[in-house]
């Protein structure tokens, strides 16, 4: 696959809000903190909005498919994007390189949808640089940091999930406690309890966030 394409009421019926401008929300929690599970949720809640495929070196896993959960290259493939300035951000975590590609994530806001961007804690610092110096994605870009409550808890959560060996876990904690520390570094903190909880928050800040006045159009009443 080419990685480089791809309410108010009235009358009784719900109609959408008018935007001017769609929104880019970029989630992201420390490895095993429910970020993906929540993503989904989202997702599933709002199916106007599309999620932002990101390219990785790693292997697929079991039931992955390309081009719809990641795009699956190899390393000198990523490396010649990565040196061709395709990518919004781009990290190496645990041996694998992950990355967004300005095309997929531009693109599909410039199509009028919000779209949904799951990165880790590196990853989204280099999109908040990038926004810096970008309108397009400064007036879009709505970062939320999910944390489990503790690290006993994340703990927990990484042996349940049962994908990495004790050292592989261990390892994940000790990245965990630096990426804690970021959490000031986003928009929103939401400390994750369930998932109907957790997806009930975020949906809460997508709403808020779309009622923004720089981002809806008032209607015209006829005066």
């Amino acid at each position: 696959m080419n990685v480089e394409t791809q309410e108010s009421k009235s009358e009784g019926k719900l109609k959408a809000v008018p935007t001017t401008n769609p929104l880019l929300i970029q989630i992201s929690a420390p490895s095993g903190g429910g970020k993906t599970t929540v993503s989904q949720q989202l997702l599933a809640a709002r199916p106007q909005m599309t999620r932002a495929v990101t390219c990785t070196t790693r292997p697929p896993r079991s039931g992955e498919r390309d081009g719809v959960d990641y795009y699956f290259l190899d390393a000198a493939s990523f490396l010649k994007r990565v040196q061709a300035g395709n990518f919004l951000e781009h990290a190496t975590v645990f041996g694998h390189s992950y990355g967004t590609l300005k095309s997929e994530v531009l693109g599909k806001l410039r199509q009028g949808k919000d779209v949904l961007l799951n990165v880790d804690v590196q990853g989204a610092a280099a999109i908040r640089e990038q926004a810096k110096s970008d309108p397009e994605l400064k007036k879009s870009l709505i970062s939320v940091f999910l944390t489990p409550p503790s690290l006993e808890v994340l703990e927990v959560r990484l042996k349940r999930r049962g994908t990495d060996s004790p050292a592989a876990i261990q390892k994940r904690l000790g990245v965990a406690r630096q990426e804690l520390a970021q959490w000031k570094n986003f928009d929103y903190l939401i400390i994750s309890t369930t998932i109907e909880e957790d997806l009930r928050r975020l949906l809460a800040i997508v709403e808020a966030e779309q009622m923004r006045v720089g981002r809806v159009q008032a209607p015209e009443f006829n005066t």
